[in-house]
């Protein structure tokens, strides 16, 4: 099965960051993008890969993609729904 690529808009690397800012720094990302945009957010294990993506779910956003990176950080692919 080929891997699906997306087309990313913007990034934004929130792994400077600790919980719960990491979730506000996403959001702020995403809201500056216009609907159907999709965002790549890279962010640390734990809380942080625990945290954002099931708080952008809840906003209503459509989380793509969540894949690790070999050094202890993670890649969020997410589709901006609703304006």
């Amino acid at each position: 099965m080929a891997e699906v690529e997306f087309e990313i808009t913007d990034k934004v690397d929130i792994t400077d960051v600790v919980c719960p800012v990491t979730f506000v720094k996403a959001k702020v990302a995403l809201d500056e993008l216009d609907e159907g945009d999709i965002l790549e957010i890279r962010l640390n294990d734990g809380e942080p890969v625990q945290n954002v993506p099931r708080s952008l779910k809840e906003e209503g956003h459509e989380v793509l993609k969540l894949t690790s990176n070999d050094d202890g950080t993670y890649t969020l692919i997410v589709k901006k729904v609703g304006d």
